[in-house]
């Protein structure tokens, strides 16, 4: 375990290896049957594991040293999202529909490579580590609750894990202390009005007007009703209504996002959403309905162990590694982890534009940086090895 940089260059080629199959094999939440198998698969080989499937596509590996110390547990996200990749890869998904756009092969393979290396540290190492292989983030209420009521986090003391992203260069390690991730909400509108023949609108209560009026009114949700210093964003992303270009339609259907971090922020954009949007259909003669969904909460990553691993980055890849984040809008059902015991969650840098690897996040051209997976496999081996110690 003396030089965690050159073992876990040694192994980089399999975790290069793990990552394309998993990216040739994508699957879509809930439907990971052949990731898991694979993942279950790889870890019995190696000795000294206890295996579980706390889900019918979730696994979970734990590493018993049987001396007394932390018990610490680290998750990958293993599903995919359903895009048609558009790279031209020799290991571009074969599943039509189905594409890793957002670097969670990425993550299994590094994760299951610092298994690798830890099991062979076992003797080095104090406590319980536990390697949560989980399904499901990319669709709320996401796989994080189901395998946390299964049991994976009992006895728990700390929880870790990491994003690939395209925002920050190869090599860039992205801390944020406290908040670090938006909760991901979504409205539906449902507007009813009274539809009829386009030349006689007077007989007719047109629902796109007033939701036109409405997609307006919600503007002011953020200008008008929350602190210019609270960060959140409000957007309408879908409209649907009508039939032909003569006949105004009985109803229309509004689908939008909010996003925010703090919770009373959270509950003034519900409430101003319902009021806005049926005030306005009230006053045209309409109604509207209003179903607003929570989605994931925002990750806070604990101060204590943000310092520690911002400590150990600087250490262990030089101060320059170490880039300092503001809250991301982006979530991740990572947030539930870390409700039940304290946290961290990083962001990795996988984004080089000379090699291709600077499209977006969920883009059918989302190409992340190989050379990442060197950068996080060398952090969570050592993160880990360093927190069980033998002291």
């Amino acid at each position: 375990m003396t030089d965690i940089h050159s073992q876990a260059q040694a192994l980089l080629p399999r975790c290069i290896a793990d990552r394309r199959w998993f990216h040739q094999h994508a699957e879509l939440s809930f439907q990971e049957f052949e990731t898991a198998a694979y993942i279950e698969k790889a870890l019995a080989e190696i000795p000294g594991l206890a295996l579980s499937r706390p889900t019918a596509t979730s696994v979970m590996a734990v590493l018993k040293t049987g001396r007394p110390g932390r018990c610490l547990a680290i998750r990958a996200d293993i599903d995919a999202l359903p895009i048609n990749e558009a790279n031209e890869l020799p290991y571009r998904s074969c599943n039509q529909g189905a594409m890793h756009a957002c670097g969670h092969d990425g993550h299994a393979a590094i994760l299951l490579n610092a298994v690798r290396l830890l099991a062979a540290w076992r003797e080095d190492l104090a406590g319980e580590l536990r390697f949560i292989f989980q399904h499901a983030e990319e669709t709320p209420p996401g796989g994080a609750v189901e395998v946390i009521r299964a049991g994976v986090l009992e006895g728990v003391d700390e929880v870790f894990g990491l994003h690939l992203t395209s925002t920050l260069p190869t090599g860039k390690f992205g801390v944020c202390s406290g908040v670090l991730t938006s909760a991901t909400d979504r409205f539906e509108i449902e507007i009813t009005g009274k539809g009829g023949h386009s030349s006689m609108p007077q007989e007719c209560v047109d629902p796109i007007v007033v939701g036109a009026q409405i997609i307006m009114g919600l503007q002011t949700v953020l200008s008008r009703s929350i602190k210019p210093s609270d960060m959140a964003v409000l957007s309408v992303c879908h409209a649907n209504a009508g039939s032909a270009y003569n006949i105004i339609p009985g109803a229309m259907h509004l689908t939008g996002s909010v996003r925010s971090y703090d919770e009373a922020v959270r509950q003034t954009a519900e409430q101003r959403i319902r009021a806005i949007s049926q005030g306005i259909a009230q006053a045209a003669g309409a109604a509207a309905e209003v179903d607003y969904i929570r989605g994931y909460d925002s990750i806070y990553n604990d101060p204590a162990l943000t310092q520690w691993a911002r400590e150990l980055i600087a250490g262990q890849f030089g101060p320059e590694a170490v880039q300092e984040l503001a809250p991301i809008a982006p979530g991740d059902d990572f947030c539930y982890y870390d409700q039940v015991c304290p946290g961290f969650f990083l962001e990795l840098g996988a984004a080089n534009p000379a090699k291709g690897s600077d499209a977006p996040h969920h883009n059918a051209r989302y190409r992340l940086d190989e050379d990442a997976l060197a950068y996080g496999l060398e952090y969570t081996a050592a993160l880990l090895a360093q927190r069980c110690r033998i002291d």
